[in-house]
Parts: structure tokens; C-alpha cells; sequence
């Protein structure tokens, strides 16, 4: 698989920055530096993003455990150990919620999937796309890209308590509740999912900004401004050719998850300002899903004004 697409290389001409994407290309590989086994390790989080495997809906999701429950098991893998239990304890860790949209995915093999380890203590984060296989106390995933993007847009939260948390019922349906449209426009950061054309890969991103940088236009939309990145535009490449997406809201307090499946297309503006918009199919709303409990945000210093 190159490093990009048709669908990447489109946009990257169209804001003229393929020079560019081409020198930050060269920091994705397909092997596990010790640096990042190391970080992996250290975490207590991991957001992954894939299709359902029989409705290809696109659908991001977190899981969580003590620090090690991820760990590199290879030049090229990494295993997560999501045990069996609902329960968290510090000696294992949690899966996905009960009837996570997600679960169908994590049990296929061969699914591709794409992940993120953030630290929100360090501000660092690291990406590992690749293949999925099961495994009997969770899933491992043999990776083909992995690569870490600068910390721009991530809230810093120095530290986390774990709680003994169980989860409420998922709350489903097809467009959002007034409720649930607050607490998107009070969000801090939320992660993306795509797919790429052919169906052989799939991204996960992060989106950051201070409160209000989401703007909830309609109870079945949703946009955001695509802030300057690494131009490598590997989420935009992959809306422009296909426009499912997955998105993953975190109350980092109290544990909640509010994921939403739909279709994302960009709009260009002259100006060359691009803006995200966000049409929701379904959403799954999941009270107390993860055990964590984060300290208060400090914002990032390279958030644009959401109101500008």
C-alpha cells in the first residue's frame, strides 16, 4: 500500500501541498520503534476506528485498562488485552461497552483498523493502522502504518483515576436529542474514522479545539473547521472518495461515549478555509462506558478562536 491515494493526492494539490505531504510521508513506516513500544505501554486508553463488517457503517470506539494492556508483541504488532469482563481492575482491562457498535468488527479477522494511543498528560500521540486478528484475550493488530503526529489541538489533562464504573445501557437513535446536542457543542475533542476507497485500510484521527469549536447545526448535523495539520490529509483524501465516517465524543469526568455513524464531506471555501459537515445516521449514547476519570482540561495554545 503507498503512502497515499487518489483521494489524498486530491486534496493535498487542490490546497497545494504536495511538496510538503511528500517530506512528512517519509515519517510513516510500517515497524514499531521501541520509542513508541515504550510509549504504548505507559497508556491507559486506545480509540480505534473501523467499518461494521456487515453494514460497513464506520464507527470509532475506545478501550481501556491498566497501563500494559497494550503492548508491542512484534517488530509489527501490538496486542491489546481487552480481557472478558465488564469490570475494570488493574490487573486487566476493559473492551468495548455492551452492544458496541464495534464489537462485530474486533471479532472479524482481517479487519482493517486504524488506532490511536494519546497521552493527554504529554500531549503526544501515535497512530497504528493496519489488520485485525482476534486473539483469546482480545485482539492484536499487525500493522502497516504507523506514525506520530505533532501535538497541536490536544488538550492537556494531567492525570486520571480509574472508577469503578458499570456501564449504563447504550441509548440508540437516528438523530440527536437537545441534550446531546449540548454536550457536543461543549466538546473539547472528539476522533474521526474513514476508510479508505478500495476497503483495504482505514484512519483514525484526532480533532481538537476549545469549546464551541464543534457547532451542532440541526439534530441530524454537525460541522467543524478543518484546522492546518500535517498535510498529509490522509481523513479528508479519504471522505473525498468515500464519505462514511465514524465519530467518538468522550466525557472525560464521567466516562460517557457518544458515538455517531453518518456520512462527512468538506467544503472549500475561496479563502481556502475548509469546513467539515457531518450528517448522523445513528447514534449510540453510552452513560459511565469508560472507568476513566481525567483532571481538567488546560487548552491547547494552537486552538483558533472558535467564535473567529
Amino acid at each position: 500500500m503507498g503512502v497515499y491515494h487518489c483521494g489524498s493526492r486530491a486534496v493535498q494539490d487542490r490546497v497545494g501541498v504536495r511538496d510538503l505531504a511528500d517530506h512528512m510521508g517519509r515519517a510513516i513506516g510500517e515497524g514499531i520503534r521501541p520509542v513508541v513500544a515504550a510509549f504504548l505501554e505507559l497508556q491507559p486508553l486506545l480509540v480505534l476506528g473501523a467499518a461494521d463488517p456487515v453494514g460497513g457503517r464506520v464507527w470509532a470506539s475506545a478501550v481501556t485498562g491498566a497501563p500494559g494492556f497494550v503492548r508491542a508483541t512484534g517488530p509489527r504488532r501490538i496486542s491489546v488485552a481487552t480481557g472478558t469482563s465488564r469490570t475494570y481492575t488493574p490487573s486487566g482491562a476493559d473492551g468495548p461497552p455492551p452492544a458496541d457498535p464495534l464489537a462485530a468488527a474486533l471479532a472479524t479477522p482481517g479487519t482493517p483498523v486504524g488506532t490511536i494511543a494519546l497521552d493527554p498528560r504529554t500531549r503526544r500521540r501515535v497512530r497504528l493502522n493496519g489488520r485485525l486478528r482476534p486473539t483469546p484475550r482480545g485482539f492484536a493488530v499487525e500493522t502497516d502504518r504507523v506514525f506520530a503526529n505533532c501535538p497541536k489541538y490536544i488538550q492537556r489533562r494531567e492525570t486520571y483515576e480509574t472508577v469503578g464504573r458499570t456501564p449504563g445501557s447504550p441509548r440508540r437513535g437516528t438523530e440527536l436529542t437537545p441534550e446531546q446536542r449540548e454536550f457536543l457543542a461543549a466538546a473539547d475533542t472528539f476522533f474521526l474514522a474513514t476508510r479508505h476507497p478500495d476497503g483495504t485500510g482505514a484512519e483514525l484521527s484526532h480533532r481538537g479545539g476549545d469549546p464551541g469549536f464543534v457547532h451542532v447545526a440541526s439534530p441530524r448535523t454537525l460541522t467543524w473547521r478543518d484546522h492546518p495539520g500535517n498535510s498529509m490529509f490522509l481523513t479528508l483524501g479519504n471522505l473525498a472518495t468515500d464519505p462514511r465516517a465514524g465519530l467518538l465524543f468522550l466525557d472525560w469526568t464521567t466516562g460517557r461515549t457518544l458515538q455517531l455513524t453518518g456520512e462527512a464531506r468538506t467544503r472549500f471555501a475561496p479563502d481556502g478555509e475548509r469546513t467539515v459537515h457531518f450528517t448522523v445516521t445513528e447514534a449510540v449514547d453510552t452513560p459511565a462506558a469508560l472507568p476513566l476519570c481525567w483532571s481538567a482540561p488546560e487548552y491547547s495554545p494552537a486552538n483558533p478562536d472558535p467564535t473567529g
